[in-house]
């Protein structure tokens, strides 16, 4: 008899550990807990979901459950997206968003969807970035996707914050790499060359006219110097060829003289012999 009520309280004790364990839990600060009655009826509690709950937590496991959210920044990074632009040209997204739940719009989000954090970044969350990539990507043409791809991704950003914020989800951050087509990247690249070699031969065309002045510039301080030069050797000439004349005159009547003295004043007062420079003198 003692041993069967030491059986029968060791028996109840383990079910109050397992009932403890079972209807107790912890929502700790990073989460907030939702409240879910499975057999409510009641308009009042929106169908089940009786409000958020925080720290220890106890309830009845047979009739409620306990869904937590995170309420910290969650970052997903999904698969290529393929989407047309408006030239029906495909063209691939790769998408990372940053996004944390609204802990005011937790009960709604889980009265709605009635999923985990997980099944929704695969399940809404993934649809609103598709659509917001479809619908935007319509707008463009495949050039013009390509050349204006900052005001892309902010019309993209904008649609999907406008979707995800109606429902509780605040974007924090929102990236993707865009991949044109092979053909038109190819294309791209070809006109990107094309763009660099026209402005390497204009680049060499401004070259050789920058040496082209140079080269006349040159020439023309040569040309001015030799100019100068020659001016100042046709002065110096003219200004020695003025002061000797006087001086060959005099020198030349000097060898001719055949030491009479003159008979003929000249000019300054020197006296000349006409006859002393006669032909045949």
């Amino acid at each position: 008899m003692k041993h069967l009520k030491l059986i029968i309280t060791g028996f109840i004790v383990l079910l109050v550990i397992l009932c403890g364990t079972r209807c107790c839990t912890v929502i700790d600060s990073g989460e907030i807990g939702i409240e879910f009655h499975k057999w409510s009826t009641s308009e009042e509690n929106y169908g089940g979901v009786e409000g958020t709950c925080h720290g220890w937590v106890f309830y009845n496991p047979f009739t409620t459950s306990i869904f937590t959210y995170p309420t910290y920044i969650q970052r997903k990074t999904y698969d290529p997206f393929n989407v047309n632009a408006r030239d029906a040209s495909i063209f691939s997204m790769d998408p990372t968003i940053a996004y944390r739940i609204n802990p005011d719009k937790a009960c709604d989000i889980f009265t709605k969807y009635r999923v985990g954090i997980r099944e929704l970044e695969e399940g809404y969350i993934r649809t609103c970035i598709y659509e917001a990539y479809r619908t935007c990507a319509n707008q463009y043409s495949s050039d013009s996707l390509m050349s204006s791809r900052a005001n892309f991704e902010s019309d993209v950003r904008r649609r999907l914050e406008a979707s995800l914020m109606a429902e509780g989800f605040i974007v924090e951050e929102f990236t993707s790499q865009i991949t044109p087509p092979q053909a038109l990247e190819q294309m791209i690249n070809e006109k990107n060359m094309a763009i660099q070699s026209s402005l390497k031969a204009e680049n060499k065309v401004k070259e050789a006219e920058a040496n082209a002045k140079i080269k006349i510039a040159e020439a023309q301080g040569e040309a001015e110097a030799m100019r100068i030069k020659a001016d100042g050797e046709a002065y110096y000439n003219r200004t020695i060829s003025a002061s000797l004349s006087p001086m060959i005159v005099q020198e030349d009547w000097i060898e001719k003289w055949n030491g009479e003295v003159p008979t003929v004043v000249g000019s300054g007062g020197m006296m000349f012999d006409m006859s002393k420079f006669a032909p045949g003198k």
